[in-house]
């Protein structure tokens, strides 16, 4: 997942991940300004959060809904 703190649909699909216990990777664009260069490669957008998936699709500020959906499409919970 590529996002930042400041991003409040970050915070909330970060929220959704650790709830539901998904391990995953999170790249912080503050901490990491040019992962901003790869997410934008991975989605073809400026917008976060970027939510990569195992199978190599993705999301771009995605509703829990959506994400939820995914996530049990690929038998991750």
């Amino acid at each position: 997942m590529f996002g930042a703190e400041w991003c409040r649909d970050c915070r909330r699909t970060k929220a959704q991940l650790d709830g539901l216990g998904i391990e995953y990777t999170y790249v912080d664009l503050e901490q990491d300004p040019s992962a901003a260069d790869v997410a934008k490669d991975i989605s073809g957008r400026t917008n976060i959060p970027v939510v990569l998936y195992p199978d190599g699709s993705h999301h771009v500020e995605p509703a829990n809904s959506d994400v939820e959906s995914k996530l049990r499409e690929l038998s991750l919970i």
